[in-house]
């Protein structure tokens, strides 16, 4: 890219690598619009890298060491068995991922920003008007800048996306996670029902659950994901907002299905580190239209399944730099972009909905299963990918 005015929409973690990308590439100008007024290190939840797709994007220069992060090595798929208080382990898989708190990993990407690029909190984007060679970005103030290229980084409820596919929305998967974090020094015992390398899946009929540490702000916190289908399952909970009934169902669901252990870890999560996340995806045809491009979940929303939110993220960052890099037409290399993203979009959108018929909707009977067993039907799924492989990465 030679010169030319960069608007980024959204500063999460997928917005702070889109603008460095972008300024790398040699944008003369880089602003990043983030509706929150405030800053986003808040966000106490965790996210997995898988040890190749971490070696990819360190080599592209979107990530490094010295973010926070621990080591993870295995994964036990447990089953309630009896009151044996950590359960039973009816195999396990290897699981070489790297564990991020969103917080500390958006933290790192934000740090990096350079000083050149404006980014600014507390500006909404309320509407994106393309036009031939760029587009103009109308904010809640009612103010409006024109730029070359706008990239949306701004999630599943993309603002760009509605301005390239009007009136396209996610689709409901017809489930719900229930997540929490709570710090490492609150785990009941003992100690050695959960290794420290170890993410334990607990498994239950309709369900299962993933947990793991992760670098805390303050230490080590826990990360739980709970899976299940509610009893309203036709329609998605509205918002984030723990409910009575789904706090009824979570706690009936790990009375009859937890073991001891797993089932007070979670009641040892604070109510204000707990929420809901009802399951949506979607995949558009076209990442690249005019001189609007979308990345991450405002692209392609995989189900967390796939853990590939923050991956595919940064992934996408790093091949629309180097398409940047790689050619002086704007217009051409968007469109390079468009072949080598959109294809991965539809793929993990593919996987995600794989995974989640055989963790959620169509489990297998996990208490007759064995080592063997567990490998076969793991491999079935395709979980065992770790994720879509980054297509020619980019270069610092």
């Amino acid at each position: 890219m030679r010169g030319g005015r960069v608007a980024v929409v959204g500063g999460s973690i997928a917005g702070c690598a889109a603008a460095l990308a972008a300024r790398r590439a040699g944008a003369a100008e880089v602003v990043v619009f983030e509706r929150s007024a405030e800053r986003l290190q808040d966000r106490g939840v965790g996210l997995v890298l898988h040890n190749d797709r971490y070696a990819e994007l360190e080599a592209a220069g979107h990530l490094d060491a010295s973010m926070p992060w621990l080591p993870m090595e295995r994964r036990p798929w447990i089953v309630r068995d009896g009151e044996d208080r950590a359960g039973r382990t009816v195999g396990a898989l290897e699981f070489p991922f790297r564990a991020y708190g969103w917080s500390s990993l958006w933290s790192g990407l934000r740090d990096r920003l350079p000083d050149a690029v404006d980014h600014r909190t507390g500006a909404a984007v309320t509407e994106v008007l393309p036009e031939p060679d760029g587009a103009r970005v109308r904010l809640a103030d009612g103010t409006e800048e024109r730029f070359d290229l706008v990239v949306g980084a701004d999630g599943y409820r993309s603002t760009v996306r509605s301005a390239m596919y009007p009136g396209l929305e996610a689709e409901y998967g017809g489930y719900v996670a229930w997540r929490g974090t709570l710090p490492a020094a609150d785990l009941p015992g003992p100690a050695d029902a959960f290794p420290e390398r170890d993410a334990p899946t607990i498994v239950y009929p309709g369900g299962h659950m993933i947990i793991y540490r992760i670098p805390g702000a303050t230490g080590v916190d826990v990360n739980w994901v709970l899976y299940a289908t509610p009893p309203s399952a036709a329609d998605a909970p509205p918002g984030r907002e723990l409910t009575d009934e789904l706090r009824d169902f979570q706690q009936d669901l790990m009375d009859r299905h937890f073991p001891p252990f797993w089932r007070e870890t979670v009641r040892r999560t604070p109510a204000e580190a707990a929420f809901v996340q009802p399951i949506y995806d979607l995949a558009v045809e076209h990442v690249a239209r005019g001189r609007l491009v979308l990345l991450g979940d405002a692209a392609a929303i995989a189900r967390p399944h796939t853990g590939s939110g923050a991956i595919k993220a940064l992934q996408d960052a790093a091949v629309l730099e180097e398409a940047l890099r790689a050619d002086g037409d704007l217009d051409a290399a968007l469109a390079v972009y468009d072949a080598k993203r959109a294809p991965v979009g539809r793929a993990i959108l593919g996987l995600g909905r794989s995974l989640g018929r055989a963790l959620v909707q169509q489990t297998p009977d996990w208490a007759a299963l064995d080592q063997a067993a567990l490998d076969t039907w793991w491999n079935t799924t395709g979980g065992q990918t770790g994720g879509v492989a980054l297509l020619s990465p980019g270069r610092r």
